[in-house]
């Protein structure tokens, strides 16, 4: 099993990052939708039609989201955490994704760029 960790910065609110992370409306926004998700603790959450699945295993708004993630026919989830911190005028969504299997390690980092916190950063930038 493999982990990656990546750190974005985006010039936006913690608020709005957040809602990115788990408002079905803005990840239909960026591109991560459909999606059926809130920020409830022990909720179940599935993103682009339910190809990612899980369940948030812990919630501090505005601050730390940790999620179970399925997707394809992982036989166990993998664990993703955001942490958010604020620093002057951007918010710092530092990734750490624990447990992903070793075969697809490589097109998973590169998926967080491409299709997950590059789009998100992208999306909040031009609000």
């Amino acid at each position: 099993m493999k982990i990656t960790r990546q750190t974005y910065h985006v010039h936006s609110s913690l608020e709005e990052v957040w809602k990115a992370l788990t408002d079905p409306k803005y990840i239909d926004g960026w591109g991560g939708g459909p999606a059926k998700i809130n920020d409830k603790e022990g909720s179940k959450f599935e993103f682009w039609g339910g190809d990612i699945h899980g369940k948030n295993i812990e919630v501090i708004k505005n601050k730390k989201l940790v999620q179970e993630w399925f997707a394809g026919k992982w036989d166990k989830p993998s664990i993703v955490t955001f942490a958010l911190t604020k620093e002057g005028d951007k918010v710092l969504i530092h990734l750490l994704h624990k447990d992903i299997p070793d075969n697809e390690a490589k097109d998973i980092e590169q998926g967080w760029k491409d299709y997950f916190l590059g789009p998100l950063k992208e999306y909040l930038e031009r609000k």
